[in-house]
């Protein structure tokens, strides 16, 4: 064996077993590799990067506030009353024998609603007559006598306690005609009592009693209650007010305004129909509740409102004010607060708290927060948030129609407004 034959290298081997003309990668795989992906990384470092997309700002439409006269209106809850209440009870007792009237009708002053039987009082008038008759003949006599007792007594022909007497009987005669003219008096009054007439004009009740019942006559409770007749033109409307709004409305009448004026609405009415005039509040408040009782005399031409019906009542305070207005939908509830979005200069949008007033068409009454100058976020304030940017469109704050019946509001303060 050659010791020093040359040695066939490791690639000369694996040349000498692949067919001719195939050329081996191996060694040079391993630097290949990395060199195409820092070229592949470096190729897509070198592409431009498209510029990050920046959303733009919301828009929000913007308002300064309604700046209007209003007037303002304190809310209560009362009832209607009957102006004038009579309980119809006979004087006279006896039976009835005819009723005038129809159940429920309207009835005049003085008009004929029961006819009790007056015989028995037309023939206790016939005997006073007589007496009456009896005591003016007595009378005549009396005189008769004492003229001639006085001509006699110029001759001496009688004493002077003759004529004394004669006098005496003259003046007792005089006292019992005129008992028996009270008594014709008394008998003719019980006659007229036997025609039950309406002591007020207004609406009568059903009648208690028919005719051919006996009824006991007399005064009071005593006597048999026939009918009621309430007075329903002009209406009474009594309400309870607390102490708060009872000492606001003596400011007012203090400072010289009209606060009288009330309109009314009844539970199935939306707008205030019924007007009228605060007439009497009482002359203290209950201790205990703390209120105090009021009325308002309203018109009823119609007779419409009833005795016992319930209303809302609102009462005119008399002195209007300016006010700020804003869309009631764009005040925000921050737990107990109020707010309102308000959009800076350079479009930041600010909360500002606000004390709320009433609403009128839709627009809410703020009395206290922000400045006629404040730019309010009116429409888009879900998509405004505290310390942010907006573009700002600028809009105008218009009254809107009242609501329909059964809406609610979002923010409800007692009290009402209206435009002046």
């Amino acid at each position: 064996m050659n010791m020093h034959a040359p040695i066939a290298s490791e690639d000369q081997a694996e040349a000498g077993t692949r067919p001719r003309g195939v050329r081996t990668w191996r060694t040079g795989g391993y630097i290949l590799v990395p060199v195409l992906a820092a070229g592949a990384l470096w190729a897509f470092s070198a592409r431009p990067h498209a510029a990050a997309a920046v959303p733009p700002p919301p828009t929000v439409a913007v308002a300064t506030p309604l700046v209007r006269q209003v007037d303002e209106w304190d809310d209560y809850v009362g009832r209607f009353d009957a102006s004038k209440t009579v309980e119809v009870r006979p004087r006279v007792a006896g039976a009835i024998v005819a009723v005038h009237f129809k159940d429920g009708a309207f009835v005049r002053q003085g008009q004929l609603l029961f006819t009790i039987d007056p015989r028995p009082y037309l023939a206790a008038l016939a005997e006073a007559q007589a007496g009456l008759a009896t005591a003016r003949s007595d009378l005549a006599l009396a005189r008769a006598d004492l003229d001639r007792a006085t001509r006699l007594l110029s001759a001496d022909a009688v004493s002077r306690s003759d004529v004394d007497r004669l006098r005496a009987k003259v003046r007792a005669t005089q006292a019992a005609l005129q008992a028996a003219q009270a008594r014709v008096r008394s008998r003719a009054l019980d006659v007229e009592f036997t025609q039950v007439r309406a002591p007020i004009s207004g609406r009568v009740s059903d009648r208690r009693a028919d005719a051919g019942n006996l009824v006991a006559g007399g005064e009071g409770s005593a006597a048999t209650l026939l009918t009621t007749i309430n007075a329903v033109d002009p209406i009474y409307f009594t309400f309870q007010g607390s102490e708060a709004l009872f000492l606001k409305m003596k400011r007012a009448r203090e400072s010289g305004a009209d606060a009288g004026t009330v309109q009314i609405r009844l539970q199935d009415e939306i707008g205030y129909r019924w007007t009228g005039r605060l007439d009497f509040t009482d002359n203290g408040l209950d201790p205990k509740s703390g209120t105090i009782r009021g009325r308002a005399v309203v018109r009823n031409a119609g007779a419409f409102l009833t005795p016992g019906m319930f209303g809302n009542m609102r009462l005119s305070t008399g002195r209007p004010t300016n006010a700020l207005l804003v869309p009631d939908a764009a005040v925000q509830t921050d737990q107990a607060r109020k707010l309102l979005l308000v959009v800076g200069p350079d479009g930041t949008v600010t909360p500002k708290p606000v004390e709320l007033g009433p609403v009128a068409d839709g627009l809410r009454v703020i009395r206290s927060g922000i400045a006629p100058t404040d730019r309010v976020i009116v429409t888009g304030t879900q998509a405004a948030m505290p310390g942010t940017k907006v573009q700002a469109r600028l809009t105008r704050i218009a009254p809107v129609a009242p609501p329909s019946a059964g809406a609610s509001s979002p923010a409800p303060v007692s009290g009402e407004v209206t435009f002046r």
